[in-house]
């Protein structure tokens, strides 16, 4: 199997739906250990993503990506633009000007998007962060494809993997952002970056399921995703 770069733009659009449909429940998690502010900035930098495809069209996935990137940085607030922002261009780049990416070339790209966050946050696993679903997500789609998954299956994998990572926030002692300045106070609450983190990959597996399954995605009008976490700790 091969992603067609209209697939990735589907993963686009459908991330901004999705971050659409639960910007309530973002900011409300990131009222309680941040500024309050997850929601509306990722809301308002993926509608600028989604109105620039609509303006225009890329040929190649390192020029999506790079537009989608340099459009995160600029039009989102906080440490939300840069993480993201850094994460789709080190994503692009990684593929070069290509129009397709078959399973490595998915991979090589994650993971690139991965180290990129890694290097702009100076975060790890454990801090309570974005990283804690993305570093599960990247090595459980791995897994699956070396264990002789399709990228289908795979990318299930992984937005389960970003799912459970991002429930398991919910006990940690932040290290890292504002929610570290309230010390053992930021326990007992999920973390919003890796919120909509799971988000992104839930995304990634809705596009890549196929035809069936997108459309049955695309129906759902009702907001939040099934797997959405209780934000009451």
């Amino acid at each position: 199997m091969t992603v067609q770069i209209d697939q990735l733009v589907d993963w686009l659009r459908r991330f901004r739906a999705l971050v659409v449909q639960n910007q309530a429940l973002l900011t409300e998690l990131d009222s309680a250990i941040g500024d309050a502010d997850h929601g509306s900035n990722m809301a308002r930098g993926m509608n600028a993503v989604v109105e620039k495809l609509h303006g225009e069209s890329s040929e190649t996935v390192d020029a999506l990506f790079k537009g989608v990137g340099m459009t995160l940085v600029s039009s989102v607030g906080g440490a939300s633009g840069p993480l993201y922002g850094t994460f789709f261009l080190r994503f692009g780049t990684s593929t070069g000007a290509v129009t397709a990416l078959d399973a490595g070339g998915l991979s090589a790209a994650l993971r690139a998007g991965l180290g990129g966050v890694v290097t702009r946050g100076k975060a790890e696993a454990g801090d309570k962060t974005m990283l804690d679903a993305m570093i599960p997500a990247v090595d459980a789609l791995d897994s699956a494809l070396a264990a002789g998954r399709d990228l289908a299956a795979a990318s299930a994998e992984a937005a389960a993997a970003a799912a459970a990572g991002r429930d398991a926030t919910e006990p940690l002692v932040a290290r890292k952002g504002r929610a570290s300045y309230l010390g053992d106070r930021s326990a007992g609450h999920v973390d919003p970056g890796a919120t909509s983190t799971a988000l992104l990959f839930e995304a990634l597996a809705a596009a890549l399921a196929g035809p069936a399954a997108a459309a049955e995605s695309d129906s759902a009008a009702e907001p939040g995703p099934a797997s959405a976490p209780d934000p009451t700790p």
